[in-house]
């Protein structure tokens, strides 16, 4: 069996709850209402985008070429 990592964005929606992205699989994105479920359902949703890829004989996608970096810019107020 093999590991693989992913890097994921939460974002606290201003109704309640987070959505969770993960940038390296394109349209990869669930909710849940707290940061726990959040995290539970992302695992899910990896573990399923990954196997529609073996289904359908794509490619999956790793981040082990990715950089990542923040960027700050100055912005008029």
């Amino acid at each position: 069996m093999k590991q693989l990592n992913y890097r994921i964005l939460l974002r606290k929606e201003p109704e309640g709850g987070y959505t969770v992205i993960v940038p390296s699989l394109p349209g990869c994105v669930t909710f849940g209402d707290t940061i726990d479920e959040a995290l539970l359902m992302a695992k899910e949703a990896i573990l399923l985008y990954i196997e529609s890829l073996r289904t359908h004989g794509e490619e999956i996608p790793t981040e082990e070429n990715t950089l990542e970096y923040t960027m700050s810019v100055n912005i008029d107020a």
